[in-house]
């Protein structure tokens, strides 16, 4: 018997048998058991599950009508709102694949995310649909998308909400303002309410659970982001598996602010939410005010987070004035959850802090703490149905307890490969004992309990605040600046974020002292998704390079890393 089955949940299976229904039969049957029963609550607004099959059947049925078959890919570009929920289960119904994208991602960014799945539909709110056309338009004929549609916050909640539920004032330009429908040079943009107002028919759910559900997209050490392939069975698999192993049922309220295009959210919250027929009160993006009174209020009893979220909310001025009382589990990842802030919670509310480990790959959790039993700063144990080892990442053989090497796990919600690139599909995996194994480009190490511990990474990456930052992709997007011969990207010291991302940049010499540290700070941000843009400049005459040529990033980190601890010990 493995080590980390003294410490499973009790009551819960080592492993799941997957029902043959599709994602998007998680919802019908929701909907079908508590027609009337609160889905989603957004700004005080609620959405009943009678009422978002209903909608998302509808807009299922323009997806159809414009086109789209079975297999065929539609961009989801949202920030969290019920209309993000609704397109999200409009695609599975309309047997098509989501595309989900992040809403920071700008036009340059998005042209990827077009033409590398061929897709000619997208879905986004009016605050992105201008980036998300002008991306298109300057695609080449024939690669740009065909139909869009566009809906405002306001489509889905009161403009006069007040109490608990309002939205901080800094929120009001961009959830009530009114944009005007961007041109789509050879296409059709359409609002919200007349795709749902179409009197196209319905046809029938034709995909399996074998069949390609959500191609989130992920970064790596080169290139441009790759596509997932998830099929509706791995989706499946952690999304019931998350809600047991919250202890979930039914009668779950849920915060849901984590982003839903992000595999985590969408998964383990949106996903596992739906399927139990829990309560989602969802949040477009944090703020630590609202998310209080939110949770007190609506008396949330599982909240899925980032660490740095419970760090904010815990220094807030009016933490004492929030009911916190009610949450029964809380947990996540992305970042670790330092152990005075874990110890904290565990105080006032004895609440343990279960920390997770996944990726994009794995479908969110392939690792989880049990909630009785959670070791802090730790990935926990191999989640439901997962077999997870430590290997030599040179010969992939089994490495003994307290050993470090490459984290690599099997089961079933595992992608497929990914998206166009059996290149990189078959340097990912391996088969050791008769399994297919994916190598996470992580290195940790298993403990004598079977707990697993990251220790560093293989792959070249910088979290920031649970973000995950590739270099390589920075890199590409910093080139298109027009003063920029090269840049490399690393990792420097951030008291809040933990990480963040610094460019250490060659200039041309044609505009050397033309430029400051700011304005090529400033560019990033308007060309690149914010949490990816550099925060601090460095500009040097010559980057390091090796024999052959190529940059030496790791002289740089390791550079940037003692400047650090130099200047913290000043500091102290």
């Amino acid at each position: 018997m493995k080590p980390h089955y003294s410490f499973w949940p009790a009551r819960l299976p080592h492993s799941l048998s997957l029902p043959e229904t599709t994602l998007w039969d998680n919802l019908d049957i929701s909907a079908r058991r508590f027609p009337n029963k609160d889905a989603l609550i957004f700004l005080g607004t609620r959405l009943t599950y009678a009422d978002l099959r209903k909608q998302a059947e509808k807009l299922a049925a323009y997806l159809q009508g414009v086109g789209v078959q079975k297999g065929d890919r539609v961009i989801l570009n949202m920030q969290n709102c019920p209309q993000l929920v609704i397109a999200h289960f409009a695609i599975l119904r309309a047997n098509a694949v989501v595309v989900p994208v992040n809403p920071m991602n700008r036009s340059e960014e998005l042209k990827h995310y077009i033409t590398d799945p061929d897709a000619q539909i997208a879905i986004t709110t009016a605050d992105l649909a201008t980036d998300l056309a002008k991306a298109s338009n300057e695609l080449p004929a024939g690669q740009g998308l065909k139909h869009m549609v566009v809906t405002h916050f306001t489509d889905a909640f009161h403009a006069d909400v007040q109490g608990d539920d309002a939205p901080p004032a800094a929120w009001h330009d961009w959830l009530f303002t009114k944009h005007a429908l961007p041109q789509l040079e050879g296409g059709e943009v359409l609002d919200w309410p007349h795709a749902l107002a179409n009197k196209f028919a319905l046809g029938p759910v034709t995909v399996g659970i074998e069949d390609l559900a959500v191609l989130p997209y992920t970064s790596g050490t080169t290139g441009l982001p790759k596509g997932c392939m998830h099929p509706h069975r791995s989706i499946m698999h952690n999304a019931m598996a998350s809600g047991y192993w919250g202890n979930g049922t039914h009668e779950n309220i849920g915060l849901l602010v984590v982003p839903m295009f992000h595999i985590t959210g969408m998964t383990s919250v949106m996903h596992s939410g739906i399927y139990l027929g829990a309560t989602l009160v969802l949040m477009p993006r944090w703020e630590r005010e609202l998310a209080g009174r939110l949770i007190s209020k609506w008396q949330v009893t599982h909240w899925t987070n980032i660490p740095t979220m419970v760090i904010d909310l815990l220094g807030s001025p009016n933490f004492d004035k929030f009911d916190l009382k009610s949450l029964v589990h809380i947990g996540g990842g992305g970042a670790a959850m330092p152990q005075a802030v874990a110890q904290r919670l565990l105080d006032l509310y004895g609440l343990s802090y279960s920390e997770g480990y996944g990726l994009t790959e794995t479908a969110a959790p392939s690792h989880n703490n049990p909630p009785d039993n959670p070791k802090q700063q730790c990935l926990g144990i191999p989640f439901m149905s997962v077999d997870a080892r430590v290997v030599d990442p040179e010969t992939l053989e089994e490495v003994p307890p307290g050993q470090s090497g490459e984290i690599v796990m099997h089961g079933p919600q595992i992608f497929n490969g990914y998206w166009k690139r059996p290149d990189a599909t078959e340097a990912a995996f391996f088969d050791m004992d008769g399994k297919r194994f994916f190598r996470s480009g992580d290195l940790g190490r298993v403990d004598e309990d079977g707990y697993f511990f990251i220790t560093d990474r293989l792959k070249r990456m910088i979290n920031a605040s649970g973000f995950k930052v590739w270099p390589a992709e920075v890199e590409a997007l910093m080139f298109k600046h027009p003063a920029i011969q090269e840049a490399c990207i690393i990792s420097t010291h951030d008291a809040y974020r933990g990480e963040t991302v610094k460019a250490v940049v060659v200039l041309r010499a044609s505009h050397k002292d033309q430029l400051n540290e700011q304005d090529i700070i400033n560019w990033c941000r308007e060309n690149m998704a914010i949490y990816k843009a550099p925060t601090h400049v460095q500009f040097v005459d010559a980057l390091p390079k090796s024999g052959s040529g190529k940059v030496m990033w790791r002289a740089l980190q390791e550079a940037e890393a003692v400047s650090n601890t130099e200047s913290a010990t000043a500091n102290a």
